[in-house]
C-alpha cells in the first residue's frame, strides 16, 4: 500500500468529503486520505476526541446539518463523496451533494477499492470481529510480516483505527455485515467469528443473513484459508479452487483450538493448537476467557502469514486491547472497578458478561445498558433479558435510537420486564449517577454502541469518591 489507490479510471479527485465522518469505520478512510496528503473534510453530528483528531491532522469538519456550512473547496464536481448508510436519506448534506447529480460512495466501496489491491485478511461476524481484527493486526505488526489495517474500534497498543506499512502487502480489514458491506472486498484469507442473525431491519429474516455471509465465504481467493468458529457459525461455505474452510474454537474436533486455560496471578493462560502442532502456555495480554477464542483464530491467520512461535507469543503478551471492548477504565484496589465495552448484541453481552463473572468471581456486578436500535430491542428483547440477569443488578438507559425512528411500544422497558432481577430500573443519562448511589456494587460495567460512552468519564469521577 504504497500510495492512495484510483477510485475509477479518471484518477482520485484529491479532495475527499465524508457524510458521517466521525464514525469508526468512516474516520480510519478519512485518515487513510489525510495521510496520502489528499484534502478532507466532513461533517458528523457531534464533536467527539476521534473528530478532533481528524481536525488537529488537517480534515475541515462541521456539525449542524447545514448544506451552506459545506467548505467552498469541498462543494464542486472534483471532490469523492463518501457516506455511512447509517446517514438518513433527508440529511440535508446529503441531499445537496445529490441534488447537483454527484456519485455518493458507500464506504464499503471506497474500502473495498483501497484494499483490492492488497492481500485482504477479512474478519467478519456478528460479534468478536473488532478485537479479533485489532489482534490479528498487532500480531502482524508486531512481527516481521507487519501489516497495514483498516480497523472498526481504536487499537490502544498503536492509539489508532488505522495503521500503514507501506512494505508490507497485507491489510487487516474487519468486514461489516450490516448493509452487505462486506460484500465489497476481496478476501485473500478471512475469518468469520459468528453467523447469529442481527440486523434484521436489513436482512428480513436470519436465512437472508446466512445467505450472506456464505456469498462473502465464495469472495475469498482461490487458495485461501477461512476460519469459522466452530459453534458460533452456521453456514455451508462457497469455496473457490483450493480454498480452504477449517473450524476453530474449544472443540476437540477443531483445527485451530484451544484448552488448557488458567488464571495464575491476575494472567491467563492457555494452550493453542495448530494443524501439526501446539504451542503450550500462551500468555494474553488481556485476560479474559472471551479473547482466548478471539486469539485462537487470530493466531492461526497470523501463523498462515509466515510469523514465528516467538513473535506469536510477544504479540500476544502485548496486546493490550481496543477501545470499548472490555476495557477496564479504572482498576484500583480502593475504588469500584470500571469497564466500559461496545457490546450491543444478545450473544455479545452474554459472551463478555459471562467473561467478566470468571474474572471477578466473587464481586458483586453491576450493569449499565444502553439499548442500541429499536429495531434490534423488538427483535431480541427476551434475549437482551436473558443475557443481562448474569449480573447482580441492572441499569437501563433509554434506547440510543442512532438512524431509526421510534417504533410504537418499544422502549428500554420492553427489555426490563424479562430481566430475572429484584434490582432493575430505567433511567435517563442525566439521571445516571444519581442512581449509582442507590446500588452496592465491586464491578461496573457500562455497556452498549450508542453514546453512553461519554457518560464514562463521569463515571468513572464518581466512583474515585467511593473508598473501598
Amino acid at each position: 500500500m504504497t500510495k492512495a489507490v484510483d477510485i475509477d479510471d479518471s484518477g482520485t479527485p484529491r479532495k475527499v468529503f465524508f457524510i458521517g465522518i466521525g464514525g469508526i469505520g468512516m474516520s480510519a478512510i478519512a485518515r487513510y486520505f489525510l495521510h496520502y496528503g489528499y484534502a478532507v473534510g466532513g461533517y458528523d453530528r457531534v464533536e467527539t476526541p476521534i473528530t478532533q483528531s481528524l481536525v488537529s491532522k488537517g480534515a475541515q469538519i462541521f456539525y449542524v446539518d447545514d448544506e451552506a456550512l459545506i467548505p467552498e473547496s469541498f462543494r464542486g464536481d472534483d471532490c469523492l463523496i463518501v457516506y455511512t448508510p447509517a446517514i438518513p436519506r433527508d440529511n440535508n448534506v446529503r441531499l445537496y451533494y445529490e441534488g447537483k447529480g454527484m456519485v455518493l460512495h458507500k464506504r464499503s466501496e471506497v474500502l473495498g477499492l483501497i484494499t483490492a489491491r492488497s492481500k485482504a485478511l477479512c474478519v467478519a461476524g456478528t460479534h468478536g470481529k473488532t478485537t479479533t481484527s485489532t489482534l490479528l493486526a498487532h500480531l502482524l505488526r508486531q512481527s516481521h510480516v507487519g501489516a497495514n489495517a483498516f480497523l472498526g474500534g481504536v487499537s490502544l497498543n498503536h492509539d489508532s483505527n488505522l495503521m500503514l506499512d507501506e512494505n508490507s502487502p497485507y491489510v487487516v480489514v474487519e468486514a461489516d455485515e450490516y448493509d452487505r458491506s462486506f460484500h465489497r472486498l476481496s478476501p485473500y484469507m478471512s475469518i468469520i467469528t459468528s453467523t447469529k442473525p442481527d440486523h434484521l431491519d436489513i436482512y428480513g429474516d436470519a436465512a437472508a443473513f446466512t445467505e450472506a455471509f456464505e456469498h462473502f465465504t465464495s469472495l475469498t481467493a482461490d487458495g485461501g484459508l477461512i476460519l469459522m468458529h466452530d459453534e458460533e457459525t452456521h453456514i455451508v461455505p462457497r469455496l473457490g479452487n483450493g480454498t480452504r474452510a477449517l473450524k476453530y474454537g474449544g472443540r476437540s474436533s477443531s483445527e485451530y483450538r484451544y484448552d488448557n486455560v488458567s488464571y495464575e496471578g491476575g494472567e491467563l493462560y492457555f494452550d493453542w493448537h495448530y494443524p501439526g502442532g501446539v504451542y503450550e502456555r500462551m500468555q494474553i495480554g488481556t485476560p479474559i476467557e472471551i479473547n482466548v477464542v478471539n486469539a485462537t483464530a487470530a493466531l492461526g491467520l497470523a501463523q498462515a502469514c509466515g510469523c514465528t512461535e516467538d513473535e506469536l507469543r510477544d504479540g500476544l503478551a502485548s496486546f493490550r486491547g481496543v477501545h470499548r471492548r472490555f476495557e477496564r477504565v479504572l482498576v484500583s484496589s480502593e475504588h469500584p472497578i470500571l469497564i466500559d465495552d461496545y457490546a450491543h448484541h444478545p450473544d455479545e453481552i452474554d459472551a463478555s458478561l459471562s467473561s467478566i463473572r470468571k474474572l471477578y468471581p466473587d464481586k458483586k456486578i453491576t450493569v449499565v445498558f444502553q439499548p442500541h436500535l429499536y429495531s434490534r430491542t423488538a427483535d431480541f428483547q427476551q434475549e437482551f433479558g436473558q443475557s443481562l440477569s448474569q449480573c447482580d443488578d441492572v441499569i437501563l438507559l433509554d434506547i440510543y435510537p442512532a438512524r431509526e425512528l421510534p417504533i410504537p411500544g418499544i422502549s428500554s422497558h420492553s427489555i426490563l420486564k424479562y430481566i430475572d432481577k429484584s434490582q432493575k430500573c430505567v433511567v435517563s443519562k442525566a439521571e445516571l449517577v444519581g442512581e449509582l448511589h442507590k446500588h452496592d456494587f465491586d464491578v461496573l460495567v457500562m455497556m452498549g454502541a450508542g453514546d453512553i460512552e461519554f457518560e464514562v468519564p463521569k463515571v468513572k469521577e464518581y466512583l474515585k469518591t467511593i473508598i473501598r
